[in-house]
């Protein structure tokens, strides 16, 4: 079978709670994907930030030389990854309103997530496998 990915703008149904049937996985994969980006994206706006602050407090010319190309090195890759999130859909810099409701359905979206029930109230096991008889 083969799913089509959306993007996480495109998934607007509640969350079915059986969740471990594959139809009532739409949209999940470009959930993920974006969710997968977004963190990357964090990750490396972190690293522009301690390669800055290491930046300032090195007096050594030649590790200074590093840091610099190191902080260089991560703004393009904080470019390219913040393209690529443009062109996915996952990211409206520049458009605050279509920004805010993408936030606004990703917060939905991880409510639903976090009210599933995914463990079962009797876990009990007694009879699911071959046990002595007590």
């Amino acid at each position: 079978m083969k799913y089509e990915k959306k993007p996480i703008n495109e998934v607007k149904k509640r969350i079915n709670n059986d969740y471990l049937e594959v139809e009532n996985s739409e949209g999940m994969p470009g959930l993920i994907d974006s969710t997968i980006a977004l963190d990357f994206l964090l990750g490396v706006k972190s690293g522009i930030r301690n390669c800055a602050f290491a930046l300032t407090e090195t007096a050594n010319k030649e590790a200074r030389r590093v840091i610099t190309s190191l902080l260089d090195s991560e703004i393009e890759l904080h470019a390219e990854v913040s393209q690529l999130m443009m062109d996915k859909g996952w990211l409206h810099p520049y458009k605050i309103s279509e920004q805010f409701q993408l936030d606004n359905i990703s917060s939905m979206t991880a409510l639903q997530i976090a009210n599933l029930q995914l463990f079962p109230g009797d876990t009990s096991r007694l009879g699911t496998f071959a046990t002595p008889n007590y």
